[in-house]
C-alpha cells in the first residue's frame, strides 16, 4: 500500500487477495476478487485459497441463468468464507454479463449508472489527518470518512483536524467496534460541543453488543450504522427487530454477492437506509461493489475507495474513481469493465 491502513482493529500495510478466474465455453474470461479480513500472516490466507480451489473444481456446468443455483452452491463450498464466495461470484457474473455485452449495473437492475464514494482519513496524528483532509477536499470529495476507536483524546484531535481543513465537509465517523457505549457516546458530546455532528457513525461497538449499538442510536442523535454487526440475512433482521440502529453497510466479501443483494431487499423491507463499503480491495471488487449499488439504487453512503491505497494498481481499465469521487460506470461497456495488467 502507498502507506499504512490504520483502523481499530490493526493497521494494513500490504494488500494480498486472490484473483479468480473463470472461463465460459465460448472463451469469454470473468474476474473475481477475494479480500480476506486484514489477514495478520500469510498463513492465514492458506484456508481461503485451498476453500476457493477445492470450490473451483466443482463449481462447473452452470449456465447463464442459473445465478442464484451457483450461488448457493457456492455459499455450501465455502461456508463460513464471505470473500471466497464474493469473488466465485464475481467472476461467474463478469463473465457472463461480458458474453452479453451488458454492464454489470444494468443486471443488478439499473436504477443508476454513477455513486459518489467518500474518503478515507485512516488513524493518523493530526497533522497528517489535517494534511489528508485538504488533499480529499482539494479532489472535489464532499464527504470524508475518519476513522476513530482507539483513544478518545488522539481521535477528536483528528476529526477537529479534519473539519479545520474540510469545514464543510460531510463527516462520517468509523470506530471499527473500538469503544465501549459509554466512550462512543462521549466522543459525540465532546464533538458535538465543538459545533461537530456527524452525518454517521459506523460501528461504535463491539459487534455482538446489539444493545450497545442501540444505546449510541438512541441517546447519541446522530445515525449509527451496523457493519460488523451485519454479516447477512439473519443479523439484518435481528438488528431490525431490535430497532438496534438505522443504517447497514452492505459489504460484498462479507456475506457474498447473493446474499448482499438478499440484505439489501431485507434491509429496505425492515426501514433501514443503505450503506455500501467494503475491506482493502482493488478496483475489480470496489467496481463490482459500484455495479451494485448503482444498479440495485437506494443507497445513501458509499464507502468504496480502497484503490486509491494501492501503490501499484493490479487492474487496468474501468471503473476507477473520478474527480469529485464519482465512479462513472457510463464508461463500461460490459461486465464489470476491468480486467488484470
Amino acid at each position: 500500500m502507498n502507506e499504512p491502513f490504520e483502523v481499530a482493529t490493526g493497521v494494513q500495510t500490504e494488500v494480498r487477495n486472490f484473483l479468480v478466474v473463470l472461463r465460459l465455453s465460448d472463451g469469454t474470461m470473468g474476474y473475481g476478487e477475494c479480500a480476506p479480513s486484514t489477514p495478520k500472516r500469510l498463513g492465514d490466507l492458506a484456508p481461503v485459497r485451498r476453500g476457493l480451489e477445492s470450490a473451483a473444481r466443482r463449481l462447473t456446468g452452470f449456465s447463464g441463468l442459473e445465478f442464484p443455483k451457483f450461488a448457493r452452491r457456492a455459499a455450501e463450498l465455502c461456508e463460513g468464507m464471505g470473500a471466497a464466495r464474493a469473488a466465485l461470484e464475481m467472476a461467474y457474473l463478469d463473465a457472463w454479463t461480458r458474453s452479453l455485452g451488458m454492464p454489470l449495473w444494468v443486471f443488478f437492475g439499473g436504477a443508476g449508472a454513477k455513486v459518489v464514494t467518500d474518503i478515507t482519513v485512516p488513524i493518523v496524528r493530526s497533522p497528517q489527518a489535517r494534511v489528508a483532509a485538504r488533499r480529499i477536499w482539494d479532489r472535489g470529495v464532499r464527504t470524508i470518512k475518519i476513522k476513530v476507536g482507539v483513544e478518545l483524546e488522539s481521535d477528536e484531535a483528528r476529526v477537529r483536524a479534519v473539519i479545520d481543513a474540510a469545514p464543510k465537509a460531510r463527516l462520517i465517523i468509523d470506530a471499527n467496534q473500538g469503544y465501549r457505549p459509554a466512550e462512543a457516546l462521549l466522543l459525540l458530546t465532546k464533538l458535538r460541543r465543538a459545533g461537530i455532528v456527524p452525518v454517521l457513525y459506523e460501528q461504535p461497538v463491539v459487534k455482538s453488543d446489539l444493545d450497545g449499538l442501540e444505546e449510541v442510536e438512541r441517546k447519541g442523535r446522530v445515525p449509527v450504522a451496523a457493519d460488523e454487526s451485519a454479516a447477512g440475512v439473519s443479523d439484518i433482521w435481528r438488528i431490525a427487530r431490535r430497532r438496534a440502529c438505522s443504517v447497514i453497510n452492505l459489504k460484498l466479501m462479507k456475506c457474498g454477492i447473493w446474499e448482499a443483494w438478499e440484505s439489501a431487499r431485507a434491509a429496505r423491507a425492515a426501514g433501514l437506509r443503505l450503506m455500501i463499503g467494503g475491506m482493502i480491495e482493488s478496483r475489480l471488487a470496489m467496481g463490482c461493489g459500484a455495479h451494485f449499488a448503482s444498479g440495485v439504487g437506494g443507497f445513501e453512503f458509499i464507502d468504496l475507495d480502497t484503490p486509491l491505497w494501492f501503490s501499484r494498481d493490479p487492474m487496468t481499465g474501468p471503473p476507477e474513481i473520478g474527480r469529485g469521487g464519482v465512479y462513472d460506470l457510463t464508461k463500461v461497456h460490459s461486465g464489470i469493465g476491468c480486467r488484470p495488467r
